[in-house]
């Protein structure tokens, strides 16, 4: 599963001189806050913060970290309309009282929102969830740079970690994934244990349900 990040900063004295060197202060929105919880705790692994403008671009164009060529479908970027802000300065992000990470801000830009939704969701119509959310509920600008974990959004269900699920695994196993992002039906259900007994699936192996938990779009409901 290659390196986890941990981007959590525990000394007490270097989270407390992080904090007073902050120029500014944001509030995030749920998926700010979601993505800040992601990059700390290693769940965007190997990213060490929000992409910066040259990373952000080439994921719009080829869906791919340059470098390493990873995959990664949609830019982890974080939104804002505070033109204060200046490549260099560092913001506190604080997410209903908790002081979550600091960033360090790399870079600056104004997207294109357009040509953006057109390429990672395959259309600019705003009856696409994704574009809807690009087009309306992120700010002007897009920040980028290293992010310095302080906190972890307070849940009112548990969020394992990377870490934990890693260590939750049996050793030497195969282990047959699957993300699931409704309730589980039979199909599902189905689905999952047949495909431990594919021919490319040794004999013991475990299957491992990742539910995807965040904001959905409006109107969305789990029946």
């Amino acid at each position: 599963g290659g390196i986890l990040v941990d981007l959590m900063v525990r000394d007490r004295d270097y989270r407390r001189s992080l904090v007073d060197s902050c120029h500014h202060q944001q509030e995030c929105s749920d998926r700010n806050a979601c993505d800040v919880e992601l990059l700390t705790v290693g769940g965007f692994s190997p990213l060490e913060g929000f992409l910066n403008k040259d990373s952000y671009e080439h994921v719009v164009q080829h869906m791919r970290l340059p470098g390493s060529n990873l995959l990664l479908g949609l830019p982890v970027v974080l939104d804002t309309n505070n033109a204060a802000v200046r490549e260099g300065q560092r913001v506190l992000l604080t997410y209903k009282g908790q002081q979550l990470a600091v960033l360090e801000v790399e870079s600056k830009w104004v997207p294109n929102k357009t040509l953006e939704t057109k390429l990672c969701y395959g259309t600019t119509s705003l009856e696409h969830p994704g574009t809807l959310m690009v087009a309306t509920e992120r700010g002007k600008y897009y920040l980028g740079g290293k992010v310095f974990g302080l906190d972890l959004p307070q849940r009112v269900f548990p969020c394992a970690s990377p870490a934990h699920v890693r260590a939750d695994l049996p050793m030497d196993t195969d282990v047959v994934a699957f993300q699931c992002r409704n309730p589980v039906h039979r199909a599902h259900y189905e689905l999952f244990t047949r495909a431990l007994h594919a021919c490319n699936v040794r004999p013991g192996a475990v299957c491992l349900v990742h539910p995807t938990c965040g904001p959905t779009q409006v109107g969305a409901t789990c029946s």
